[in-house]
């Protein structure tokens, strides 16, 4: 389920882990609200905080090892597929869009799964290969990296709250840098990855509530099944709540021909 820490990616994950306890470490030496309040002994806020960076170190982990949904065998079949009512109104797949053979690891690939260059493997319902994690966003850790972005954007705008509360004055600008320089440098580099990922979270729920992937969004022109479709057509949207629904509350593999199939019954 979970790859070797020490395989590609270790400086990643190490200077990603090294960076953020050192931004937490220089919000408790500085006079901040964080330390002021751990000196009065009030440490309600300074254990939360710690608790909430924690927690997104460890969702860190969890997203960058574990498996995206990689595609083993041909025979690493969905765990989780349609009710039988459901599979009973579906036609059998057509010739046209039958499972194809990945031209790099020879497997059959999946609706929805591409493979990825990096990982050197295919994944199922792949989103995109993000080199923050340096892992693949697919399946089985997609939801966990929306959490985690959720997480990590929280502990961003803390911080930056918290940096922002231990910048003092001075009588002169020299000075002034010179007593805030290190909390004014936390300051910008905050509020920096707080955009980015605001914009990586904003996008991703976006993305999710039409049920499509980054991959399909961005590639849908060159994706056998989706080329017929028109501009604001996608065959796997079955509305904003169903699709939040499916994404974050259902659990196991879908099989994508039986919905794309169905879809295509329904408008015919």
């Amino acid at each position: 389920m979970f790859k070797n820490v020490f395989a590609s990616g270790f400086v990643v994950r190490t200077a990603h882990v090294i960076l953020t306890w050192v931004v937490t470490l220089i919000l408790f030496l500085h006079d901040t609200e964080l330390r002021r309040q751990e000196e009065t002994g009030q440490l309600v806020q300074p254990v939360l905080f710690v608790l909430l960076v924690l927690g997104s170190v460890l969702l860190y982990f969890a997203v960058s090892l574990m498996d995206p949904g990689f595609i083993l065998s041909d025979h690493s079949g969905p765990q989780f597929t349609l009710g039988e009512e459901q599979q009973d109104m579906i036609p059998p797949p057509t010739k046209s869009l039958r499972q194809r053979r990945c031209g790099h690891c020879l497997l059959q690939q999946p609706m929805r799964s591409k493979h990825c260059q990096t990982c050197q493997h295919c994944v199922r319902r792949y989103d995109h290969h993000c080199p923050w994690i340096e892992n693949c966003v697919g399946e089985r850790n997609h939801r966990w990296f929306v959490l985690y972005l959720l997480v990590q954007l929280l502990v961003l705008l803390w911080g930056l709250h918290l940096a922002w509360t231990g910048i003092g004055s001075a009588p002169s600008w020299r000075l002034w840098l010179r007593t805030n320089g290190v909390l004014l440098a936390v300051v910008v580099l905050l509020a920096l990855l707080s955009l980015v990922v605001l914009l990586l979270l904003g996008s991703h729920l976006y993305l999710v509530s039409l049920n499509t992937t980054t991959w399909e969004f961005m590639s849908r022109h060159r994706i056998s099944y989706l080329k017929h479709c028109g501009a604001d057509e996608n065959p796997f949207d079955r509305g904003s709540v169903q699709n939040l629904w499916g994404f974050f509350c259902v659990w196991g593999s879908v099989v994508w021909e039986q919905v794309y199939f169905r879809e295509a019954s329904d408008r015919v």
